[in-house]
């Protein structure tokens, strides 16, 4: 196996701590939602994207936590091209973390910030700089999607694939 299985079995410990606490924020919100009358404000920080956004990290974290497990299921039962197949999505960094926090409103609620702070644990087995997306994420001072000036965000975006050292 192409990973030790200790390493593995930390990982897979961080990802599911990191997701029950996303979890549980996301159950807590949802439930203080529902309780409540929210209009229908659908801007960077409101209820519903913060929601949103938890349920964003909450799926991609998910899918790693499956990731690993049919990774390790792979190369236990000697399948080393599905095996590669899967640990090269493994090393991918999780879709939508930490990225679903552009949704959510500040300041980011306990147990965000926690399970984000656990996550930072993995910096050396996702993609590169994956800690720092993190730090970045956690010193936001505000929600960022969906943009209020949809034109903006898109001259924005484009001008950062044009700068140097971005792919």
């Amino acid at each position: 196996m192409d990973h030790d299985v200790n390493e593995l079995r930390d990982v897979a410990g961080v990802l599911n701590e990191s997701l029950a606490l996303l979890k549980g924020e996301e159950k807590r919100l949802s439930e203080h939602r529902a309780s409540q009358e929210w209009n229908r404000d659908d801007s960077a920080g409101s209820p519903g994207q913060t929601v949103i956004g938890l349920g964003e990290m909450t799926s991609g974290l998910q899918g790693k936590l499956d990731s690993l497990a049919r990774y390790a299921g792979f190369a236990a039962l000697g399948l080393e091209k599905q095996a590669e197949g899967e640990r090269r999505r493994l090393r991918l960094e999780p879709r939508c973390v930490p990225s679903g926090t552009n949704r959510m409103a500040r300041p980011l609620g306990e147990s965000t910030v926690r399970a984000l702070q656990l996550l930072r644990e993995l910096d050396t087995f996702f993609a590169d700089g994956f800690a720092a997306r993190i730090d970045k994420a956690l010193a936001a001072p505000r929600a960022t999607y969906p943009p209020a000036d949809w034109e903006a965000y898109r001259k924005e975006a484009r001008n950062e694939l044009e700068r140097p050292g971005v792919a």
